[in-house]
């Protein structure tokens, strides 16, 4: 019996976006950095954030609850896209893991 074929588009950035919208956070206008795990670095890079990027992402999760709570989704073309979904968390998380782990090794010495 041959075996089936499955196509290679799947393997590529096309299974990402599918992930990313079968995951639906995105039909909430809601971003990957907006529903990460709060880790204490998490936490202390969102208290580092730009005041307009914490008003920007505030703005997301109360729009999102409120459509949680209405059980509705935003209409398609609102949705987010995975080409624009910015990781504007990442730099912030970077910098306070490379800062815990630079003193964690200062308070070992």
């Amino acid at each position: 019996m041959a075996a089936k074929r499955v196509p290679t588009m799947l393997f590529g950035p096309s299974l990402r976006e599918w992930a990313y919208n079968m995951s639906g956070f995105n039909k909430y206008g809601l971003m990957r950095d907006d529903v990460i795990n709060e880790t204490p670095d998490v936490v202390e890079a969102l208290r580092r954030l730009p005041k307009h990027l914490v008003d920007e992402r505030n703005f997301r999760l109360i729009r999102a609850a409120q459509l949680d709570f209405c059980k509705v989704i935003l209409p398609k073309e609102e949705w987010t896209k995975y080409s624009e979904d910015v990781r504007y968390l990442a730099p912030y998380i970077e910098e306070v893991q490379k800062e815990r782990k630079e003193r964690e090794k200062w308070e070992k010495e």
